[in-house]
C-alpha cells in the first residue's frame, strides 16, 4: 500500500551514543515535524533514543473552511468519520518509516509510535492494528477514531503494547470526555493504557513531559 504514496519528510536527532530505540513522533494539525523538537531535552531521558518528527501532507481541512495545512487527515464536523481513509494512508505513510528503522536494526518492539492530537490517533490506529507489538504508543490529547468499530480492526498481537494517554482538562479543542471514551474502548480490549490528566488545555505542560520521559525510559530504556 507504501509504494504509491509520497515518503514523508522528517526531522531527525540522534542521540548522544548508540541508540537504543526509536520514537516516531506525530505532530498535530496545522504544525509540522518541528512541533515537538525542542521538548527531546526537556524529558530527561536515562535512555538513549532517536527521533524522527515527519511532517504530515498539506491538504485541504474542511473544518478550518478548506484552507490547505499539514493534516494527517480531514476534519469535518458534519461526517465524524470523514477521515477515515486519509487516516490509513497517512498510517501507510508511517509505516514506512517504520520498515525503515526495523531495516536500519530496530525492530518495532524498539519503537514507540508518539502523537499529538491527529498525530495521536495516527499512532493508536497503527499501534492497535499491528501484526506485532511496538515497544508503546504514546497519544498525547487525541482520541480513538471511530471507537465504536475498533473491536473489529485490532490484532491480537498488539494487546501487549503499552499506551500511554494524557490529556488537559480545559482542552477546548478536544474534550477530556472523548479521550476517556477512548481509553474505556482499549481497556475494554485488554489494552494497558497509563492515564494522565493536566490542568491545561490543547497543549503540553511541564508535569507531563516528565511523566512522559519516565514513561519512554520505562518501555525502551533498556537494550536487554
Amino acid at each position: 500500500m507504501t509504494s504509491d504514496l509520497p515518503a514523508l519528510e522528517c526531522i531527525e536527532q540522534e542521540p548522544l551514543g548508540n541508540a537504543v530505540g526509536t520514537v516516531i513522533w506525530l505532530h498535530g494539525l496545522g504544525a509540522d515535524g518541528h512541533d515537538f523538537e525542542p521538548v527531546v531535552p526537556m524529558l530527561n531521558l536515562r535512555a538513549p533514543l532517536r527521533f524522527v518528527f515527519p511532517h504530515a501532507p498539506v491538504r485541504p481541512v474542511t473544518i478550518n473552511g478548506g484552507a490547505q495545512m499539514r493534516a494527517w487527515y480531514d476534519i469535518d464536523p458534519r461526517a465524524p468519520k470523514s477521515g477515515t481513509e486519509d487516516i490509513a494512508r497517512s498510517a501507510a505513510q508511517v509505516q514506512a518509516l517504520v520498515d525503515a528503522e526495523t531495516a536500519g536494526g530496530t525492530p518495532p518492539e524498539r519503537i514507540v509510535l508518539a502523537g499529538f492530537s491527529q498525530g495521536g490517533v495516527i499512532a493508536l490506529h497503527m499501534g492497535t492494528r499491528a501484526s506485532q507489538p511496538f515497544a508503546g504508543i504514546m497519544a498525547l490529547s487525541t482520541y480513538v477514531h471511530d471507537p465504536e468499530g475498533l473491536a473489529a480492526e485490532v490484532t491480537f498481537a498488539s494487546v501487549d503494547t503499552p499506551i500511554f494517554m494524557a490529556h488537559g482538562h480545559m482542552d477546548p479543542m478536544i474534550p477530556i470526555a472523548r479521550a476517556v471514551t477512548s481509553r474505556h474502548a482499549l481497556e475494554a480490549l485488554n489494552y494497558r493504557v497509563e492515564w494522565r490528566q493536566y490542568g491545561m488545555g490543547h497543549q503540553v505542560c511541564a508535569e507531563e513531559l516528565s511523566d512522559i520521559g519516565r514513561w519512554l525510559d520505562s518501555v525502551v530504556g533498556s537494550s536487554d
